[in-house]
Order: C-alpha cells, then structure tokens, then sequence
C-alpha cells in the first residue's frame, strides 16, 4: 500500500508544491493532497479542513508536510497526528524532499520518513558563490 501525502503549508506554497509534484508524477493526484492555510483563518477552521483531506486518505500511511515548525499550518499537522496513528509529521518541506517522497511511496512510512528527510537536506546545495563580477549586493 502506497503511502499517502498531505501538504499543509501557508497559502499559496502547499498547492504549488503539489502541481509541483504532479508535474514530475502525474500519476500521483490522489496520494498527494494539499492545504493552503490563508492568513485570516482561525487555526479551528483550517484543522477542520485538514480533517477532511486526511480522511480522504482512509486507513492508509500518510506523510503530513507542513512548512514552517511551530507556524499554523504546523501546529494544525501536529493535531492531526492523534487522528491517524499511521502518519508522520515533517516541517520545512521543500521541493527535493517532496519529490524524493513520492518517488519512493510504495517504501514503509518510516522508510519513506528517512528518504524524505534525506532528500530535502541533500537538495540543498551551493551552487555558486558570489564574485566581484558577479555581486548578489552592496552595502
């Protein structure tokens, strides 16, 4: 059984990881879900929605993605957890996390946890530093 994934990040960042995701696995529309958290929402509602995407899910493993650790969108992942003892919680999802996760969502969650995890830190690279021909800025 294929894990399944629920982004949960400030709006627009969780639907645009998801088209994201989609563009690469376009066969993965219903194992990845997504909850943008608008800034005037109370926490109660968006949890309510968050409720309603993961109960989609059903019984099966589910990876919760939020953005920003101790942010709303996380504190309302964080509630899910108690709902859905087959789920996982990770804050600050990137893009190469993302796909790293759904590339491997046929692996048990704690697997997938750890190769998530991995993707996301291995993503993140140098890839040029600033040169005098090159300034990124001037003090």
């Amino acid at each position: 059984m294929n894990t399944n994934f629920l982004i949960i990040a400030h709006a627009p960042l969780a639907h645009a990881l998801r088209e994201c995701a989609l563009h690469v696995f376009p066969d993965c529309a219903d194992e990845v879900l997504a909850l943008d958290v608008p800034p005037d929402e109370a926490p109660e509602q968006t949890l309510y929605a968050a409720r309603a995407l993961l109960a989609r899910h059903g019984q099966a493993p589910v990876l919760v993605l939020s953005d920003l650790f101790g942010a709303t969108p996380c504190n309302v992942a964080r509630s899910l957890l108690g709902d859905a003892p087959q789920a996982r919680l990770i804050a600050g999802v990137n893009l190469p996390m993302l796909l790293r996760a759904v590339c491997y969502r046929a692996e048990p969650l704690d697997a997938l946890v750890a190769r998530a995890l991995a993707g996301g830190t291995q993503g993140m690279l140098l890839v040029a530093a600033a040169t005098e021909s090159h300034p990124t800025c001037h003090p």
